[in-house]
């Protein structure tokens, strides 16, 4: 076990295990690979084996494939309105299903998302019948508890909790927060929002223009990442997990320069809090192969998810209000493999 670190006052006697250390790496590596992949290089875009066998997602949230998707497509997207109780209903109608296939399926068949023509009769029916044919309909990545008391499906039930928050004119009232956490609490008043689904949709939320708050001013540790810090502190219960991710942050340049690490930040922005955050979601996976003797909280030996080939071109793109999108290379020609590719 190693010694605490120079210039650890703010946590006295917090005590790291060698995962600390492979969480600068894995974040510097998964960097690295979204980097050779937007500017063209060829496969394999790493040599991290475990990086090359098994998904992770990128070292920022707003870069990885459904949140590109909400930020692009649903939050911007061309010739939806900009008025804050619709952004706030694409937003939510997305993120309650999570899934791209089925926002795709609701535009096809009823036309672009609006709250004024909003129907749950003819939304669900569109989500039944996907249902009764065996589509799935909810993504995998986090489960949003039934509505307790609607008596109906479980998509009915989300349905219904929308046209609730649109009702209490949900996006005037975000307008009004003055904090990420603020919005936080906002959203967690609602039934079947537990803390890290409020935490995620005010990340989500604050992608638009609806709101414009710190992304390190708050954050909430989901259940991925507190056993990622279990497996990064050994004391990691005599701190406030939350603690443990604002000190990352903190801390995120003298860690690297630490280790002779070269990361490539996204075109200046440093790692936010929900980046963090992630980050131990993912090491909590890593570190399943890569110290296969550090057990964590939740007790699991194996990475299940296997990477998958993307056929499209990668081309990132952010909030506009971050100033990120002028410094984006232009589209490469896309480089194929016979092994596949990542996912962004």
């Amino acid at each position: 076990m190693r010694a605490p670190l120079i210039g650890t006052n703010r946590l006295p006697g917090l005590r790291m295990s060698p995962v600390f250390d492979s969480y600068w790496r894995l974040a510097a590596e998964r960097q690295l690979i979204f980097f050779n992949r937007i500017e063209g290089k060829g496969w394999p875009w790493t040599q991290d084996a475990i990086l090359l066998r098994h998904k992770f997602t990128n070292a920022y949230r707003a870069s990885d494939r459904v949140s590109q998707y909400l930020i692009r497509d649903v939050i911007y997207g061309d010739g939806f309105s900009e008025d804050p109780q619709e952004v706030v209903f694409r937003i939510l109608l997305f993120k309650l299903f999570n899934k791209i296939e089925t926002w795709q399926l609701l535009v096809e068949v009823l036309g672009p998302p609006s709250w004024k023509d909003f129907s749950i009769k003819r939304y669900s029916n569109v989500l039944g019948k996907a249902l009764a044919e065996g589509r799935r309909i909810y993504s995998a990545a986090y489960i949003i508890p039934p509505v307790r008391g609607a008596g109906e499906s479980k998509h009915v039930g989300h349905l219904h909790l929308i046209r609730q928050m649109m009702d209490d004119d949900l996006g005037a009232r975000a307008q009004d927060t003055n904090s990420l956490s603020e919005l936080f609490w906002l959203l967690k008043s609602y039934p079947s929002i537990g803390d890290f689904i409020a935490y995620q949709f005010a990340i989500d939320i604050n992608y638009s223009n609806v709101v414009d708050h710190s992304e390190s001013e708050f954050v909430v540790a989901g259940p991925g990442a507190r056993d990622g810090l279990s497996k990064c502190f050994s004391n990691h219960a005599d701190f406030p997990p939350e603690a443990l991710i604002e000190f990352m942050v903190d801390r995120q340049e003298l860690e690297f320069e630490r280790l002779g690490i070269s990361f490539r930040s996204l075109w200046g922005r440093r790692l936010q809090l929900i980046d963090c955050q992630n980050l131990f979601c993912e090491v909590s996976k890593y570190s399943r192969v890569a110290h296969p003797e550090v057990k964590g909280v939740a007790g699991r030996t194996r990475i299940k998810q296997i990477f998958r080939a993307s056929v499209k071109p990668l081309q990132p793109w952010y909030p506009p209000k971050w100033g990120l999108n002028t410094m984006l290379p232009t589209v490469p020609s896309y480089v194929e493999s016979q092994q596949g590719s990542f996912m962004l």
